[in-house]
């Protein structure tokens, strides 16, 4: 029997119903994990949104109930109850249990939506333990239940009630997800963001599960301008919010930007409120306008001669935050999850639309342009000495035949999947590490003092800092417009500093500079933390390592009670461990302690490395103060 012989007909499975969502979710929300649990939230909040897109709905509300689920309610139309034609079950039933279903593909019932694939609502019954749903229509209270995206009877009334409105309350399947926790911090910063693109909707979070319990409302008459303002609460502003709104063929669009001295873009699209983090065509369309508008004015103000080059893109969003927010009939997405618009109509839409906003903004308030162009001549003239302390980083590097940094201790190791990096505080522990390490596989690079806090730092100045240059040649990533992993020689970089203050404080220097110029190691998990021992406890001969006063205190407790003998060490930090001692702690794959550094929400990292390492000394006592309740006394 040969090969085609054992490949028949019966061998072709048919999935039916949802059965394909729950036998590939993350087709359909992205992952099993964190995101794709909170991503249910949002499908059904979409549908919300939607009708308050549609003028029918003004107030929504999410709660995370105490049992862990979750329900959400608006006072929309309700989701039709009467029987599809077609079908020959209610409408209702089919919206909860047939994929590409809904009232978006006809275009009567949603003009404007977010929901484009009709998949939303359906895929979280899928996914669902249990999904209950009432209905408000026709002075009625309907009800359905479902299990695993199968109804668990039919659709009943269940009383009369006033108004109209749809509520689901929904329970994640443990067969489905890793986790079934909901994080209500990674929840209120998305509704507290559909409030601002959608002004005057009024938005409750409520989470039940604490005591007492939490209850937020969020509500904005001033839309996207707040949400900029927010964004930039710890930055300095050079002009107040810059507004634009209007309609241009059939595309309602919307923008607010406000330039700041810090040396950061921050620019979030959004299309029918789906935050589109990959950009799109829109988004193409409102840098070109910018970028070619502003040379014009440039130009016409006499900021640049005729000699002159060009302003970049780059240089004219340098301190730039913007909100882009367009609501649109058939968005083409890419993907479920919605993360980019591919309509190429709306490049030039938007474009013209931006360029005739500025034209008019230009006339009224030339002094705030000519400020932000003078803003934008010093991000160029820094760009440019930037590329020349790249040049030199360049010819610093082995690519130019010159050796690597002085104090790196480089491994054997070629494979780069292999080879770790250590940043050691001090030369003192550095000196440690270095006798201690397998010199196989694990390189050191001792860093003398606190580098650069390069939040409050240009390139320009960053690039002449030795220890930051240091690194980058021993990465061999290079920085800014050149960086690439292509010649990244480490797959593990490994952050060792002293557990103390010191040590934390450079810790997240580090961290700092890696999360704003070279993202991408983060994002590929190639960032951690070694975790060194605060105590040694000997017994006779034998050492034991503690790593917090608990553990310290049970042992001591134990060996109290047996009456025996022991000694116990607290290291003040890295150099007071002999370069066998830091091996068996902290360098050895077998017995050491690593936290891998992740972005799990870029934009809230984003707005907290602003806060806590930004210029803002008010807003960083504030945060301080607000958070210091929820830190865990330690002794250093």
């Amino acid at each position: 029997m040969n090969n085609n012989d054992m490949y028949t007909a019966k061998d072709i499975q048919v999935l039916k119903g949802l059965e394909g969502v729950r036998k590939r979710p993350s087709m359909y929300i992205g992952s099993t994990g964190k995101r794709g649990l909170h991503h249910l939230i949002y499908e059904v909040v979409d549908n919300s949104i939607d009708e308050a897109l549609e003028g029918y709905c003004s107030e929504i509300t999410v709660k995370i109930n105490k049992d862990g689920s979750v329900t959400v309610r608006d006072n929309g139309r309700g989701i039709p109850v009467d029987i599809h034609p077609e079908e020959g079950k209610s409408a209702l039933e089919v919206v909860l249990t047939t994929l590409h279903a809904g009232g978006k593909f006809s275009g009567q019932g949603y003009r404007i939506s977010g929901g484009l694939h009709g998949v939303g609502i359906s895929v979280v019954n899928a996914l669902s333990e249990w999904l209950e749903v009432k209905v408000k229509r026709y002075g009625k209270l309907y009800f359905q239940r479902y299990e695993r995206g199968i109804p668990v009877g039919a659709l009943k009334i269940i009383g009369e009630t006033e108004g109209t409105g749809t509520e689901i309350t929904f329970y994640p399947d443990k067969e489905i997800f890793e986790e079934i926790t909901f994080e209500n911090s990674v929840i209120s910063h998305r509704l507290m963001e559909l409030a601002y693109l959608n002004k005057g909707l009024k938005i409750s979070f409520v989470d039940e599960r604490g005591i007492p319990p939490i209850s937020e409302v969020y509500k904005f008459d001033n839309g996207i301008v707040g949400y900029v303002n927010r964004l930039n609460r710890s930055k300095k502003a050079i002009h107040d919010v810059i507004f634009f709104e209007g309609v241009k063929d059939n595309v309602s669009i919307e923008c607010a930007m406000q330039y700041t001295t810090s040396y950061e873009e921050d620019i979030r699209s959004f299309v029918n409120t789906i935050n589109t983090v990959e950009g799109g065509t829109h988004l193409i369309g409102f840098k070109t306008s910018l970028t070619k508008k502003f040379n014009d004015y440039a130009r016409k103000f006499g900021k640049l001669k005729d000699k002159d080059g060009n302003l970049t893109g780059s240089d004219v969003r340098e301190g730039l935050t913007a909100i882009l927010s367009i609501k649109m009939r058939d968005p083409e997405f890419e993907g479920q999850t919605k993360t980019r618009l591919g309509n190429e109509n709306i490049k030039e839409i938007v474009s013209t639309f931006i360029k005739e906003q500025l034209d008019d903004y230009c006339e009224l308030h030339p002094a705030e342009i000519k400020a932000i162009i003078d803003r934008s001549i010093k991000a160029a003239q820094a760009r440019l000495a930037a590329k020349r302390a790249r040049e030199m980083v360049r010819r610093k590097n082995g690519l130019e035949g010159s050796s690597l940094p002085g104090k790196l201790a480089d491994c054997i190791a070629k494979s780069v999947e292999k080879a770790e990096l250590f940043l050691v505080e001090g030369d003192s522990a550095g000196g440690s590490a270095k006798q201690g390490r397998d010199r196989e596989f694990q390189a050191i690079l001792p860093l003398r003092g606190k580098i650069l806090n390069v939040e409050k730092s240009s390139m320009n100045k960053l690039l002449k800092n030795p220890q930051i240059t240091d690194l980058i040649v021993a990465l061999g990533t290079n920085i800014g417009d050149d960086f690439s992993t292509k010649n990244l020689r480490y797959g593990k970089i490994i952050i060792m500093t002293d557990a103390d203050v010191d040590g934390a404080h450079i810790r997240t220097l580090l961290l700092t500079f890696f999360y704003r110029y070279m993202r991408e190691l983060i994002e590929d998990g190639r960032i951690f933390i070694a975790l060194p021992p605060l105590y040694r406890l000997k017994v006779d001969s034998k050492d034991s390592y503690f790593y917090d006063d608990e553990s310290l205190e049970a042992a001591i407790k134990e060996l109290t009670e047996k009456k025996k003998k022991f000694q116990v060490q607290r290291y003040k930090g890295l150099g007071e461990m002999n370069p066998e001692q830091l091996w068996e702690t902290t360098m050895d794959p077998q017995t050491r302690r690593l936290i891998r550094v992740g972005i799990e929400d870029a934009e809230e990292a984003n707005e907290l490395f602003d806060k806590l390492m930004g210029s803002d000394v008010e807003l960083r006592r504030d945060f301080i103060r607000e958070n210091a309740v929820y830190a865990k006394d330690i002794d250093i």
